[in-house]
């Protein structure tokens, strides 16, 4: 931990891997590309003194870099619920969400306000679709979006936005188009843990 309490790569990685986020196996994305490892942040979200630590550090993160200010935090429901919310909270802004409707994101419950600035928190991104639409509505509700910032970035740093991207861990596990995958050819079935 740092001299501001925000946990280090190691501690990080340690409260992934004791939380049981890190899986292996054959997985289907959301993307619909299957993999064979697979960051489930809901098992580490599931305690509220990791999530907050994590997030801590995610936020330390941005301070690093010298990342644009904000005015509130949004997310897309499901996954990036927790990471929106304690995002918010160690920044000291407000936190709002995006979820679906209709089978795609929508502003429900809440609004975007123009000429406020947004950061968009998500626990994962592969290719980065949902991070994207959020993108989307802030810009259509006339928001300004201030970047992005993500527990995992699975595409290594391949997913762009055109704004700032920070995440606390980049991995790039191998992933295959159902149709090129040696673990559907071998027999096996993909499962979809969700995030």
């Amino acid at each position: 931990m740092d001299e501001r309490g925000v946990w280090g790569t190691d501690e990080i990685m340690a409260a992934f891997a004791r939380s049981g986020a890190l899986l292996e196996g054959h997985f289907e994305l959301r993307s619909g590309l299957h993999s064979d490892r697979f960051f489930q942040c809901a098992m580490a979200l599931r305690f509220p003194d990791v999530a907050e630590q994590l997030c801590r550090a995610l936020v330390g993160r941005m301070c690093a870099v010298d990342f644009p200010a904000v005015d509130a935090v949004i997310a897309p429901a499901l996954g990036g619920l927790v990471v929106g919310h304690e995002m918010a909270r160690a920044l000291g802004v407000l936190s709002i969400f995006a979820e679906k409707d209709g089978g795609v994101l929508a502003m429900r419950r809440f609004q975007i306000d123009a000429g406020k600035r947004y950061l968009v928190a998500e626990d994962v991104v592969t290719r980065g679709g949902r991070v994207q639409e959020t993108i989307d509505l802030v810009r259509a509700g006339g928001g300004l979006v201030s970047g992005v910032a993500v527990l995992v970035d699975r595409s290594a740093g391949a997913a762009q936005f055109g704004v700032p991207l920070v995440s606390l861990q980049q991995m790039a596990p191998q992933v295959w188009r159902p149709e090129d995958c040696p673990l559907c050819q071998a027999g096996g079935r993909a499962v979809h843990p969700g995030s």
